[in-house]
This record gives structure tokens, sequence and C-alpha cells, in this order.
């Protein structure tokens, strides 16, 4: 019995270990293509509410203040938790206004400096379609 319950401890521990590395590489796959349509950086967006967000990498979470609209915002270095947030905010310290300067990404108990925003042309990679598999 205690063979099984074991056994069955392990192979949890493999599951789970393959899970996480496949959304490793999934958040890196996403990040690849979210790159390859990111703007240079920027100071600010305006903001009023998040009409979606996704984690793209431990410092790095794409943003969107509504349907058209996205940007790959960057956090400061170490950001404890971020990789494992069911939910986000994004503070706004100016009025409708989120500032690399002044604004963190929020996430249970835990809060980290926004070091870079970069708009993302999402209605051009909309337009271009799924990114092809195998590339």
């Amino acid at each position: 019995m205690k063979v099984k319950l074991i056994a069955c401890f392990v192979a949890g521990l493999v599951l789970a270990a393959g899970a996480q590395a496949q959304t490793r590489k999934t958040q890196q796959e996403n990040l690849d293509r979210y790159e390859r349509y990111a703007g240079d950086p920027i100071d600010e967006f305006n903001f009023w509410t998040m009409y979606k967000w996704s984690l793209v990498g431990s410092e790095k979470v794409v943003v969107w203040p509504n349907i058209n609209e996205a940007y790959l915002v960057t956090v400061e270095k170490p950001c404890p938790g971020l990789e494992w947030a069911r939910g986000i905010s994004v503070t706004s310290q100016q009025t409708h206004t989120v500032s690399r300067k002044f604004d963190f990404v929020k996430f249970g108990k835990g809060q980290c400096q926004i070091k870079e925003i970069r708009p993302i042309d999402y209605k051009r990679m909309m337009k271009d379609g799924p990114q092809p598999r195998g590339n």
C-alpha cells in the first residue's frame, strides 16, 4: 500500500513538472509572437479598465485596455509570485494613465514596478492570422 502511495505521488510530480514546462514553453512562444509586433518602448498609455491580460514570462504580461489595443509590460526583477498569479491589476497613479515611472502590476499580495511598456500592433497581428505551427 505504501509503495502505491509513493508511486502515485511521484507520478503526480512528473505530471506537474511536465505541465509547468509546457506552460513555460507556451508562454515563450506567445512572447516571441507578441515581441514581433511590439513597437519601441513608451512611457505611458491611457487606461480606463482592463479588458484582459496574459502572462508571457516571469516578468512579462500583455495587457489589453480594450479589445483592439495591447501592451507588452515588463516589470522590474525580481518579481516573485507573478508567474503564478491567477489575476492581476495595473495601478494608475495618474488619472487614467499607466506609467512606467509611477505604476505597478499587482497580484495577490505582491506588486512589481513597471520597467518597460511596448505597444503591440494587435490589429496587424490579428490580421496576419495565427502563427503557423512549427515556427
